[in-house]
């Protein structure tokens, strides 16, 4: 028996210039995910996927003689979802053809969340991740060959400490960071109940002139700063500059003018605008507050943070 695990993530700074080789700063959490493959002499694979309260949350059986099949459906015995059976089958098979040598027998996988799915802390990057551990391929190579993206969720589910992140020459470059100032304990993490599909704001990125090199610049800049700063107030002037650059060069609303205007603390998206987490600055108030407003998954930083 065979059993991997990567981190979860969160990008503190960066979202969609990162695409492009701006420097982000990215944070692994406490939350991932394992892969236990238990072998045996067979054709078929079994998968099995729990959530973080131990329910089935997918599952598949493929015939390995028949995934390099043209229609992905044929390899397919049986699912409980065809469309992620599809993209797992997808990400098998890419792994398959960097190692020839992977998957020449059948059987058990397991993979269980620490999180819940809808979170957002990277189910996807985490599962390419342990597979391409248990491939015994390159993580960012699997990721891009199956998907799009900037790799930093997978430099967070290698890391158990903050990096920064940048795209070189069409080569990731992660640097482990210490990131410990004092106030960390005026951080914290709200979920804002829905769970955004990146997508919507890479098109809006994606459709910039020659402006963007700018951005990236400037973005870049205060990732830099962010990552040596001492001082909470130097802290949420950086992360109010952010805010109001995406929100500038993108044309899309803030979070904190959406939700939050009365909110006397520092309110910043992380990576999808519009869903998932965001980080406020507070006190021990800042807890009670959101939740008044309906988002009960308020988490400190120390709980969240590897």
């Amino acid at each position: 028996m065979k059993t991997f695990y990567s981190n979860g993530k969160l990008l503190l700074s960066g979202e969609y210039v990162v695409l492009d080789g701006g420097l982000s700063f990215a944070l692994p959490t406490k939350f991932g995910q394992d892969l236990t493959i238990k072998e045996h002499d067979s054709n078929v694979l079994e998968w099995v996927s729990f959530d973080n309260e131990n329910q089935t949350w997918f599952t598949a059986v493929y015939h390995l003689n028949k995934m390099n099949n043209a229609v992905p459906e044929k390899a397919i015995r049986a699912t409980s979802d065809t469309a992620k059976a599809v993209t797992l089958l997808r990400i098998l098979q890419q792994a398959k053809v960097m190692n020839p040598d992977f998957l020449t027998t059948g059987g058990i996988v397991k993979t269980q969340l620490t999180f819940p799915t809808q979170w957002g802390l990277g189910t996807s990057s985490t599962l390419v991740n342990n597979i391409a551990q248990w491939a015994k391929v390159n993580a960012f190579t699997l990721l891009w060959n199956s998907f799009k993206g900037s790799g930093y969720d997978i430099a967070c589910a290698q890391h158990n400490s903050p990096i920064t992140y940048q795209i070189t020459n069409g080569e990731p470059i992660t640097e482990p960071i210490v990131f410990a100032p004092e106030f960390t304990h005026n951080l914290y993490f709200v979920y804002l109940n829905q769970k955004m599909d990146t997508k919507v704001g890479v098109a809006h990125y994606r459709t910039m002139g020659e402006e963007k090199n700018e951005l990236i610049d400037r973005i870049t800049d205060i990732s830099k700063r962010l990552v040596s700063t001492t001082e909470l107030s130097v802290f949420e002037t950086l992360l109010s500059a952010h805010e109001d650059l995406i929100s500038k060069y993108l044309k899309m609303d803030k979070v904190k003018d959406l939700y939050f205007a009365d909110y006397w603390g520092t309110v910043k998206s992380l990576g999808a605008w519009g869903g998932d987490f965001v980080l406020a600055t507070g006190n021990e108030e800042t807890p009670d507050y959101f939740k008044s407003k309906g988002f009960y998954t308020v988490v400190r930083y120390a709980d969240m943070i590897l």
